[in-house]
């Protein structure tokens, strides 16, 4: 075996990744404007708290950067830590926001949790935060992936 492998039971390494995973940061190349960046996660997945059966939901996030932007990959990772989390639907929105909020210091950032239907209820979660000087863009919510 080369000395640069590792020896890993077999399923584990995105397990292992994600357990290591942390927000990153990547400088905004174009500070100078507002501009909105749209990202949709549609594979989200989390626990109830109450009964401990999966729920699905797609996240959308929408952000006017200010310095910096999210790294895709450590916002893939990080979301995937939700996976065995055991979370309320508005807790789960909220929650993202505020972990964005405190890594971007973003000028505007919207996120919505935007849940599938689960004992006949559809639940969409918005949760909303701007700098108190910003009077740039907020778009409308929209959804660009095939519902």
């Amino acid at each position: 075996m080369d000395e640069h492998e590792q020896i890993r039971t077999p399923g584990s390494y995105g397990l292992d990744e994600i357990e290591r995973s942390h927000l990153e940061i990547w400088p905004n190349a174009h500070a100078e404007r507002d501009y909105v960046i749209h990202m949709e996660i549609p594979e989200f997945t989390c626990l109830c708290p109450r009964s401990g059966f999966p729920d699905f939901a797609t996240i959308t996030i929408d952000y006017v950067p200010d310095q910096h932007v999210v790294e895709l990959k450590s916002l893939k990772l990080y979301i995937n830590t939700y996976r065995n989390r055991q979370i309320s639907h508005e807790t789960t929105a909220n929650t993202i926001l505020d972990d964005l909020i405190a890594l971007l210091s973003p000028r505007w950032m919207r996120v919505v949790a935007d849940f599938t239907v689960r004992g006949n209820i559809k639940t969409i979660v918005f949760a909303e935060d701007a700098a108190p000087e910003y009077d740039g863009p907020q778009p409308e919510y929209k959804r660009y992936l095939p519902v």
